[in-house]
């Protein structure tokens, strides 16, 4: 057959590959022959193209490339599929079909696709009827409720029921900080599976870092055979051996990627290889919807982080003790009781800023918050009220256990490596509400900050200019 002829034919990059079903390696796949849109992509000069040698002469080696080829040449039927490749930034639509061989060993086929900086929805709904069933399932869950958690808890086990896996989980990764976090996992509460947080150590983030290159800039990663183990051990053997030793034969894995960064994977492990194709169409396109639903809820808790938190020190801001205290009188969010009220001052702030400039006062009032974050005790909640002022609202604090915070915190008042600060306090028992808990406490914290300033005159001509 002219091949040459039959690919100019396309409008799109094309090139006849053979599959010899007979080898093993590189030598398995080749380029029998491409059309001149295709050479342009692969060598500078049209001329210096090669025909009938390894694809991997003229792009990276990639697994399910690979596999997409067996998929074609065994089943004899075309295959058309739309993925995300962060090699190229890109989206690409794939085509293989097959064409007639005289060698039975040999499988001929067309391949020809078409790369896009943007996804397409048109061409990520063109999918099979039980993957649209799947992914709507998983559309009508991201809408059932609005607890975020619970939701992926409810997806991440209907993913698991659609692939026929025995576990799968969503992990979060923030490559940057070198972190990784389990968002869900679904193993249908087999007794003989571990749940993962037993495996997701510190040492865990080394074997994140292999699945990049497992992946080799493809859409995923997939383990449907020995043969796949084994290439995969080169790169990764121990967390292989440890897949092994926990008797994991199939893995699939997908990057879940938005704005151009990795922000977590999605995998399913232990399934029926015959159903690779039907799983991968499948988490392909889920793992573009959940991506953007994750990254969504990441920016969401982000813009509710900032505006609760005071930028310099970290702790909870002016505006989330209103909120807090709002939601108590209203009945919104009760604080539960008994629980106490300190207001903190920071002494000698105006002396410093004054002497040695406001540099050097920031830092006094990032010495002070990490003393109150320091402390150990539960449900202790540190804010930020004003310039210099803190408030700790401590939370199901009996008298006695107030009492033992409030001689920690003056333990801690006036050590002389560190900042120096008021305190005032009140407990819940002593009043009716939060307000006067605050009133009282406001007003004990100048008192002893009038005792402080008696007790270190140095400090009284700027204590009286505040």
């Amino acid at each position: 057959m002219d091949y040459k002829s039959f690919l100019e034919t396309f409008n799109r990059l094309a090139c006849v590959m053979s599959v010899n079903l007979n080898e093993e390696g590189d030598n398995r796949y080749l380029i029998v022959e491409a059309n001149d849109a295709y050479k342009n992509t692969v060598v500078e000069n049209i001329e210096d193209f090669v025909p009938n040698v390894p694809y991997t002469k003229y792009i990276p080696k990639a697994a399910n490339f690979e596999d997409l080829c067996d998929k074609c040449a065994i089943s004899d039927r075309p295959i058309h599929t739309y993925f995300d490749v962060e090699l190229y930034n890109a989206w690409m639509e794939v085509f293989l079909a097959p064409l007639k061989s005289d060698d039975p060993n040999t499988k001929m086929l067309v391949f020809s696709y078409e790369m896009n900086p943007k996804a397409e929805i048109e061409k990520l709904t063109d999918i099979s009827s039980r993957t649209a069933t799947n992914v709507v399932k998983t559309c009508l869950k991201l809408r059932e409720t609005d607890d975020f958690q619970e939701t992926m808890n409810s997806v991440i086990a209907d993913i698991r029921h659609q692939c026929g896996a025995k576990r799968c989980s969503i992990l979060l990764t923030d490559f940057e900080k070198r972190e990784y976090t389990l968002l869900c996992e679904d193993y249908g509460g087999d007794p003989n599976q571990i749940p993962m947080t037993a495996f997701l150590k510190e040492e865990f983030y080394r074997v994140i870092e292999t699945w990049p290159k497992l992946m080799n800039k493809s859409d995923c990663f997939i383990i449907a055979d020995e043969s796949d183990m084994e290439e995969a051990h080169k790169i990764a053997p121990e967390w292989i051996d440890s897949l092994r030793s926990d008797e994991v034969r199939s893995i699939v894995i997908f990057p879940l990627r938005s704005d151009g960064k990795t922000i977590g994977y999605i995998w399913a492990g232990n399934f029926d290889p015959s159903n690779t194709l039907m799983i991968k169409e499948t988490l392909s396109l889920t793992a573009f919807i959940l991506s953007t639903e994750i990254a969504n809820e990441q920016n969401i808790r982000k813009m509710k982080l900032m505006s609760s938190t005071d930028l310099l020190t970290g702790v909870f801001n002016r505006n989330a003790m209103n909120n807090r205290i709002s939601d108590e009188l209203n009945g919104k969010k009760k604080i539960d009781k008994p629980y106490g009220v300190f207001f903190i001052d920071v002494n000698g702030l105006k002396a410093v800023n004054d002497t040695q400039g406001h540099l050097a006062g920031d830092n006094l009032l990032k010495d002070v918050a990490s003393t109150l974050q320091e402390l150990e005790y539960d449900n202790l909640e540190v804010y930020r009220v004003g310039g210099d002022e803190f408030m700790i609202i401590a939370i199901g604090k009996t008298g006695d256990e107030f009492e033992k915070i409030k001689e920690d915190l003056i333990s801690k008042s006036e050590r002389s490596d560190r900042a120096h600060f008021a305190i005032g306090c009140c407990h819940i028992d002593e009043v009716e509400d939060i307000l006067k808990a605050m009133q009282k406490a406001d007003s004990r914290m100048y008192e002893s900050k009038e005792d402080y300033y008696k007790r270190h005159p140095e400090h009284v001509w700027h204590h009286k200019k505040d």
